[in-house]
């Protein structure tokens, strides 16, 4: 499972016009769900951002975490995180989880992240979507949740 995660002062995601989802200060979450990923998977990512120290302190320091400023979150899926780009010019995704088993775990991702006590906020799974982003810093990091098994 990969996610692309974005430092935002705000963002939000439109479904045909409609505004879906909005947040302000937090991250924007882009959900990559691979075919062999789990729940376990999805545990560790979430763990991972909640906790992330990305936002800065009184000196302008990495030192804080979402749980620690109450930041929202914005989860929107996207299998594109799980193109290979190796050859030809057009990606494949065969990487990528089957709708069902995708949209299952993106469901489990979202409720998890629910549990953590922040605002969370989604975009509709594959749904054709707008989403508007305002990066802060700009910070972007990419998480993969493979990278628990590495030392």
């Amino acid at each position: 499972m990969k996610a692309l995660l974005q430092r935002v002062t705000s963002a939000s995601v439109k479904i045909d016009e409609n505004i879906v989802g909005s947040i302000g200060a937090g991250i924007v979450v882009l959900l990559g769900v691979a075919g062999d990923d789990s729940e376990k998977d999805a545990d560790y990512l979430v763990d991972k951002i909640v906790n992330l120290r990305i936002f800065n302190d009184a000196q302008n320091k990495f030192n804080l975490s979402a749980l620690q400023i109450n930041g929202e979150m914005l989860v929107i899926s996207q299998f594109t995180l799980l193109s290979d780009t190796r050859r030809g010019r057009r990606p494949s995704f065969t990487q990528a989880a089957e709708p069902a088993k995708a949209e299952a775990l993106y469901n489990y991702f979202v409720m998890k992240m629910k549990h953590m006590g922040l605002k969370v906020e989604t975009g509709r799974f594959a749904a054709h979507m707008l989403v508007e982003i305002h990066n802060d810093g700009p910070v972007t990091i990419m998480l993969d949740s493979r990278e628990k098994l590495l030392p």
